[in-house]
């Protein structure tokens, strides 16, 4: 089958295209922007990719139309398809039912932490032998590959809430059909689709009307709002984790100690950062042992595990400065990011550089948590171009160690001459940022020596 895939170069649709060609079919797609690094992975894959939505390209007559979610009403390519009624499917549902319909599938949901779990998830089934498909949103980096197929009965996905596509609202984690499920954590994300937090625990409760009563679901004890989605109805199995009464990390020094209630599971020794880290680790394990890899397994996979990339990642060193790259971008990421790196570098100072990307922050919703999530930090440099909102008055709480500038190369500037050797710059954001790890790197070497 020919498919052709409309916004093929956001992570999950260019893993779905690999994922189709590693099925046997030809695939082709486009997007507004052909761009790395999943156009060079895609090229790599021998797929054919199209610039922009030219409604010409139904001239390709392929089989089917598989609709990522960036593509809305208006798009010239989607309107052709529309008026000439032809064959069209949405990504997740593409996905249920070619590749995750006879698979054991293991779903990894929640606002925070999901493309670390399932990549940790995905090396622990990887190590205990079970050789698991994936889609990840992001390249795990003991794999290279943000998506793989297998002869194996186990998938696991990254289940992410945000729509379907624009002709169908529902979470994108409704389609997969989980057998076993993790609820990492759940607060008000996508202010572009989502009223409220009632909204998405809605979205939360359909997914877990879907897993079966021989199924798993792996729980966040912390978090209200998970309790309040599984009180709504539950048929399943419940292991909870951040409980004493479920799995729970005791912290010995350097190393973790893993406790499945009362029973000693093993040490954790590893190199990640931050307790949001750890449990991370907990949901793994535990989904893992659903699968019948032993913790004790589990906790030699982790103590191999390679961080995903773009979680701080250690981009360079210049002049005794080091640079590093997280995706972090909702308040309480930011916070239990900066909390990690402060465990990690004491009482070193930490330059925190931020550019609030991401849809919700765009739209301010959570301008008033930011002051909060970045007060561990000695310096705060805030990015404001594009920004509708005043960042300046939003970050008025942390005083004179907050600087808003707009003007990227200003930024970068004013970052290098306030940094010192020892130092250690943080910089957050779910895009690229403008190439600005580069060339902050490039802008602190003269300080060398």
């Amino acid at each position: 089958m020919h498919i052709h895939i409309l916004g093929i170069c956001g992570t999950f649709m260019g893993g779905i295209a690999a994922l189709a060609k590693s099925s046997g079919h030809k695939v082709t797609g486009c997007d507004t922007a052909v761009y790395p690094p999943m156009s060079l992975q895609l090229e790599k894959l021998g797929i054919d990719l199209v610039e922009g939505y030219d409604p010409g390209q139904t001239g390709l007559k392929p089989d089917l139309y598989v609709i990522g979610n960036v593509v809305s009403r208006g798009n010239p390519l989607m309107e052709a398809i529309l008026d000439q009624n032809l064959p069209y499917v949405s990504g997740p549902q593409w996905l249920h039912e070619n590749i995750l319909r006879e698979k054991w599938v293991l779903a990894v949901a929640g606002t925070h932490g999901k493309t670390t779990t399932t990549s940790m998830l995905s090396w622990i089934l990887e190590y205990g032998g079970l050789e698991p498909g994936f889609l990840i949103g992001g390249v795990a980096q003991n794999f290279e590959a943000s998506a793989r197929l297998t002869a194996s009965p186990f998938f696991v996905i990254e289940a992410d809430e945000y729509d379907t596509a624009f002709f169908d609202k529902r979470s994108k984690f409704v389609h997969y059909h989980p057998r076993t499920a993790i609820l990492n954590n759940l607060e008000y994300d996508h202010a572009d689709i989502f009223p409220d937090l009632a909204a998405i625990e809605t979205q939360f409760h359909h997914l877990v009307r879907t897993v079966p009563s021989n199924g798993l679901i792996v729980a966040n004890a912390k978090e209200e709002s998970l309790k309040r989605v599984l009180n709504r109805g539950c048929w399943t199995p419940v292991e909870w984790f951040g409980s004493g009464e479920g799995w729970h990390a005791v912290q010995k020094g350097e190393e973790t100690d893993i406790f499945f209630g009362r029973q000693d599971e093993g040490m954790l020794s590893w190199e990640l950062l931050g307790e949001h880290n750890r449990s991370n680790a907990l949901a793994a394990i535990a989904a893992a042992r659903h699968c019948g890899v032993p913790p004790k397994v589990s906790l030699e996979a982790l103590a191999k595990f390679k961080n995903v990339k773009r979680r701080m990642e250690m981009k360079g060193i210049a002049g005794g400065i080091a640079v590093y790259d997280d995706f972090a971008h909702h308040p309480t990421a930011i916070e239990a990011t900066l909390a990690g790196l402060r465990g990690k570098v004491k009482a070193a100072r930490i330059l925190a550089v931020l550019e609030p990307r991401s849809n919700t922050m765009k739209m301010g919703v959570m301008k008033d948590a930011l002051a909060r999530s970045l007060v561990d930090a000695d310096l705060v440099f805030c990015y404001s171009g594009g920004l509708d909102w005043d960042a300046k008055s939003a970050l008025l709480p942390l005083g004179e160690k907050a600087r808003v500038i707009g003007n990227l190369d200003q930024l970068v500037q004013e970052i290098a001459e306030s940094s010192r050797s020892g130092d250690h710059v943080l910089v957050m954001s779910n895009g690229s940022f403008g190439g600005i790890h580069e060339k902050l790197l490039a802008a602190l070497q003269p300080k060398a020596g």
